[in-house]
C-alpha cells in the first residue's frame, strides 16, 4: 500500500471542514487496501479575534458578508444537505453562535502528540459538538467531555486548558501554513505537496488520492 501524510488544515467553527472530513473518511475507505493514511488536523482560525461568548452567527456573517437571513439560511440548508451525503448532521434549530477556537486548537495539537487516532476523534468529537448539538467549543466542560470521548486524559487535558501550553506551537503553525498561502479552511494537503482545496464531495477526494498515490515520487 501507498503511504499518504495527509495535513487537513481547519477549524472547529468552520461547517465545510466538517463536510470536507466526512468526505474525505469516505474516500478513504474507498481506497482501504490501496492507501495507507494517516491524518494530521492542523490549525486554523476563522475568527481569531472573536471575543469570549461569541457573538450571534447570524449577526456576525450579516455584518463580514451582508447576506440577509433567508440568504443564511439557504446556505445552512445546502451545508445541511452535504452533510447528510456523507454522515455528517447538522443540528436543524436556529442560527446558533460563533465562538472563538483556540482552546480547541491547544488541545487538538496536544492530542496529536499522543497519536494520530486520539486526535482524529478529538477532532471529531469537537465537530459534533459544535455543529451538530449547538455547544461552544470555547466551553472547558465541553473540550473536556471530547477529549474523555477521544479516550484521552481529561485530568492533563484540564491542566493545558488552564494554563497557556501549547499557545505559541499552535500560533507558530497557524503562520507557518499561512505562509504556505493556505487563507481558507478546508484545506488538504497530501505528502506535502499536493492541494486540496474546500469541501469536496467523496469522489473528488478518491480520484485525487488514487491519482497521487499511483504517481512516482520525485525529489
Amino acid at each position: 500500500m501507498k503511504p499518504l501524510k495527509i495535513d487537513f488544515v481547519s477549524d472547529v467553527a468552520c461547517p465545510w471542514c466538517a463536510v470536507g472530513l466526512a468526505s474525505l473518511e469516505r474516500a478513504l475507505e474507498k481506497l482501504d487496501g490501496e492507501v495507507s493514511a494517516e491524518i494530521h488536523f492542523q490549525p486554523f482560525e476563522l475568527n481569531p479575534g472573536m471575543a469570549p461568548g461569541g457573538v450571534d452567527a447570524g449577526e456576525y456573517l450579516t455584518q463580514k458578508y451582508g447576506s440577509t437571513a433567508q440568504q443564511q439560511k439557504a446556505s445552512r440548508d445546502a451545508i445541511r444537505a452535504r452533510g447528510a451525503a456523507v454522515g455528517f448532521d447538522f443540528r436543524e434549530q436556529g442560527r446558533g453562535r460563533i465562538y472563538n477556537t483556540f482552546n480547541a486548537h491547544r488541545l487538538l495539537y496536544w492530542a496529536g502528540l499522543q497519536d494520530a487516532a486520539r486526535q482524529h476523534a478529538l477532532k471529531k468529537a469537537l465537530l459534533k459538538a459544535y455543529h451538530g448539538e449547538g455547544r461552544s467549543p470555547e466551553d472547558v466542560a465541553v473540550l473536556l467531555d471530547a477529549a474523555g470521548q477521544a479516550g484521552l486524559d481529561t485530568t492533563r487535558a484540564s491542566e493545558i486548558l488552564a494554563g497557556d501550553e501549547y499557545a505559541r506551537e499552535v500560533r507558530e503553525s497557524e503562520q507557518s501554513f499561512q505562509e504556505l498561502g493556505i487563507h481558507a479552511v478546508p484545506a488538504v494537503i497530501i505528502n506535502g505537496r499536493h492541494l486540496i482545496q474546500g469541501g469536496q464531495p467523496p469522489e473528488m477526494f478518491e480520484q485525487a488520492l488514487r491519482q497521487i498515490a499511483a504517481a512516482p515520487e520525485t525529489a
